[in-house]
């Protein structure tokens, strides 16, 4: 299981690294990384499994937070009390999004960010995006709210870019009035 230390802190320059596309067929050793993600993501957001294998509570992951420079994440996603959806998402794109723009009311939080980091960050309501599945087949999904966030969150580390970059440093609570809050 991936465990908290396997994760890249924010120092790491990896971490600003662009990563690069998967080739299919994927290599197996990947296979191994994503079901290892879900599963560490999906204890983690058990209180009792979090607090036994010291995890801090996640809903995303993408392969360059583990130091491995190809284009995919996950998402496990609670949709219910102790009912989770699992998201595999390998070279995606977003397609279009909204207009409407959101922000994580609580502020966003990073598992390779250990520090508490204030300010709004700006993110789609909608996006509708193309990706692939681990067999190399091609899909199309519109993802809303928490998903959204979560999906253009994991985006943003396959191209070098964390979520404070988003906020602005003047101004970190800069246009709230202008989104909405979920």
């Amino acid at each position: 299981m991936i465990l908290s230390k396997n994760i890249l802190d924010e120092k790491d320059k990896r971490l600003r690294k662009k990563s690069i596309d998967i080739t299919f067929p994927m290599d197996e050793k990947y296979k191994k990384v994503i079901l290892d993600s879900i599963e560490m993501l999906t204890l983690s957001q058990i209180e009792e499994e979090a607090k036994k294998y010291n995890l801090r509570p996640g809903m995303g992951l993408a392969a360059i937070q583990l130091g491995i420079n190809k284009r995919f994440f996950v998402i496990v996603y609670e949709y219910e009390e102790g009912k989770f959806e699992n998201y595999i998402f390998i070279n995606p794109k977003i397609i279009s999004n909204s207009e409407e723009l959101v922000y994580v009311e609580g502020g966003e939080g990073c598992l390779s960010v250990n520090r508490e980091v204030n300010g709004i960050v700006p993110r789609y309501a909608r996006v509708n995006v193309e990706y692939y599945d681990m067999d190399g087949n091609k899909h199309e999904i519109r993802l809303r709210d928490e998903l959204s966030v979560a999906f253009q969150h994991e985006y943003d580390h396959l191209n070098g870019i964390l979520f404070f970059d988003h906020i602005d440093k003047k101004n970190p609570f800069k246009n709230q009035n202008n989104m909405r809050a979920i």
